[in-house]
């Protein structure tokens, strides 16, 4: 015979388990301390070098200093004098059009390198090692031996465009000259990386989809821009963004190539050089990261609008698709 148990009449109360003693419960709360001390050091580094340095510009953003003398609190006055610097918005636009003429060619060289690295070659690994070699390498070193080759007078690339009858291009002189000379530097460095990301992605892809393309009798041409490319989408997003952030950072490329001011008219004086002559050349500390504050902001920006610009094709597939429906 089945004991059904006895739940109590409806309406009435059981009885609450029994209170945990409190050295039951000290002992659980210190269980999990190995772990957490594990983890600690990484929070520490993280306020020490990261957190307080962001929340201490913030403060010195509202501060009058020099970096020796006494603060002296001016408010908001640094940020209203930011949105009406023609210097500041200057460097604005040399970024942007820096990034322009460095991230398309960058962009559109690197799939083509890995579609090469993709398909049956020889040394595949000698060939990825020397494409990432520049992006590796100092930037200083890098920049000084872009300086010997983009000299005026007696400049190597001056030298190779002599042999086709092209005069002589002062590239460290002439504003465009000089905004080009920067983007061949950002390219000849992040051309590889982007290439080896790309390598990934497509070897990342389902082979069946490329074999039915192949089937259906599509040529490379054809099976690259309309099926490699839709599905290699979050590939180029991620490469794109990351452009968009690092780009918007250029510092040592035109600082060791022109110096603080960006050579004739300032055309290679990006944000981050406009920043590091302010706050550390002219020792105005306040200024300076009301500026590095400006570059925050106008880099999450920059982001969001390369992230909606890139997301809109899909959305509007996606939106054909449900119409048709």
């Amino acid at each position: 015979m089945t004991v059904i148990p006895d739940v109590g009449t409806p309406g009435t109360k059981t009885s609450a388990a029994p209170p945990v003693p409190a050295e039951v419960a000290r002992r659980r709360r210190w269980r999990y301390l190995p772990h957490y001390t594990a983890v600690a050091p990484f929070f520490v580094l993280f306020a020490v070098f990261g957190l307080y340095p962001v929340l201490y510009s913030l403060f010195v953003s509202l501060q009058r200093w020099d970096g020796v003398g006494p603060m002296k609190y001016v408010g908001l006055e640094n940020f209203r004098y930011l949105l009406t610097d023609t210097d500041f918005w200057h460097s604005i636009s040399n970024t942007l059009i820096i990034w322009v003429m460095s991230t398309v060619p960058m962009t559109a060289l690197a799939l083509l390198i890995a579609v090469g690295l993709n398909s049956s070659i020889r040394f595949k690994g000698a060939l990825r090692l020397a494409y990432f070699i520049p992006n590796v390498t100092s930037i200083v070193a890098m920049t000084l031996v872009f300086g010997s080759i983009f000299s005026g007078e007696f400049g190597f690339l001056n030298w190779f465009l002599g042999l086709f009858g092209i005069g002589h291009v002062q590239w460290l002189s002439d504003p465009w000259a000089i905004r080009s000379a920067i983007a061949i530097m950002i390219i000849w460095r992040w051309t590889g990386y982007n290439a080896i990301i790309f390598l990934a992605g497509l070897q990342a892809l389902p082979k069946d989809v490329l074999e039915a393309a192949r089937v259906d009798g599509a040529g490379p041409v054809q099976a690259f821009f309309r099926v490699t490319l839709p599905l290699l989408r979050p590939v180029l997003l991620f490469s794109v963004l990351m452009s968009a952030i690092s780009g918007m950072q250029i510092f040592a490329e035109s600082q060791v190539l022109l110096g603080n001011r960006g050579g004739t008219d300032g055309a290679g004086m990006t944000m981050v050089v406009y920043f590091y002559d302010t706050a550390f050349a002219s020792n105005d500390f306040g200024y300076g990261a009301a500026i590095a504050w400006g570059i925050f902001v106008v880099v999450v920006l920059f982001s969001i609008l390369n992230w909606r610009l890139i997301q809109r094709p899909e959305r509007g597939r996606v939106k054909i698709k449900e119409s048709g429906r």
